[in-house]
């Protein structure tokens, strides 16, 4: 069994850096950080986006953005007890203790293993559902293809490893941009839904559930992930995820939690643009009932 399994709840972190591109101005910053929450009881599961602007306070450098969490315990060598060693555990040690939630496991994922792992399963089918009537479109530059990072038309495509690369990183920040209105929102939002079209693509074809496929998909990622699941809990979380269907799987923001904004625009000492929690610097109270709320088995407490 998971860890979390005999609770009813298996909490993953998933966080993303591009530590493979090089020459990628903080490369080591985890830009996605994702909390995956998989209900074993009812076989239902949420994906809760963690905005990688949010003011924090680290273990050694004090207050910085979440994104810096990683480089800050690797920098720092992090070691506490209950927690992984290294960046991540640092990460793990911020969201248990700003979020109120246990993490069970992590991953943390860099470019070539979103790529790898999207070819590996042939390409997934996303649809793209933009308020603009064009679709999205965001000029800048994929240097693998010279061509715009995204410019897609509303509707159903399927994206190979690049192209969800592309759209993973895409906030419609570049002058021209359109379909990208609330930019790093947006984009974590399509990261999202690439997650669960990843998930479905892979049980459609059969990945999860043949040994030399599964293999392929390990090779292609490589050490281009770092967890600290081993094979047989992966096998354990194919069971376990398998049985839930891609509708019942929750896509969540904290900006957009029940209709309610849980956070708030803030200035940084050093002058950078972050954000904070609405009810307050440090004060994660709301965003702690919230988690509270989608993590209860107490139907009420849900509702």
């Amino acid at each position: 069994k998971l860890k979390g399994e005999d609770s009813g709840r298996v909490n993953i972190l998933l966080a993303g850096n591009s530590a493979d591109d090089p020459g990628h101005n903080g490369a080591d910053l985890t830009d996605s950080i994702m909390i995956m929450s998989i209900d074993t009881k009812d076989n239902k599961a949420f994906l809760l986006s963690i905005p990688r602007d949010l003011w924090v306070e680290t273990d050694n450098n004090g207050h910085q953005k979440i994104n810096d969490a990683y480089v800050d315990g690797q920098t720092n060598s992090f070691s506490q007890s209950g927690y992984p060693s290294g960046g991540m555990g640092e990460l793990e040690q911020i969201i248990n203790q700003d979020f109120g939630i246990t993490i069970d496991y992590y991953a943390l994922i860099d470019y070539t293993a979103l790529k790898d792992s999207v070819n590996a399963v042939g390409g997934i089918s996303v649809n793209i559902n933009s308020d603009d009537p064009r679709g999205l479109y965001d000029p800048s530059i994929d240097y693998a293809t010279h061509g715009p990072l995204v410019k897609l038309t509303n509707g159903t495509h399927v994206l190979n490893g690049e192209q969800a690369l592309d759209l993973a990183r895409a906030r419609g920040d570049a002058y021209g941009s359109y379909g990208f209105p609330a930019a790093d929102f947006d984009r974590t939002a399509n990261q999202r839904l690439m997650m669960v079209a990843l998930k479905n693509k892979a049980e459609s074809v059969g990945v999860l559930s043949n040994p030399v496929k599964l293999s392929n998909l390990f090779d292609a990622i490589g050490n281009n992930v770092k967890t600290d699941f081993n094979l047989s809990e992966v096998h354990r979380l194919y069971d376990l995820v398998k049985n839930i269907n891609g509708n019942n799987i929750q896509s969540l923001s904290l900006d957009q939690a029940n209709g309610k904004d849980l956070l708030a625009s803030y200035g940084a000492p050093d002058g950078e643009s972050a954000l904070m929690p609405a009810a307050g610097l440090d004060n994660f109270s709301d965003i702690q009932a919230y988690i509270n709320q989608i993590t209860s088995f107490n139907p009420i407490v849900q509702e």
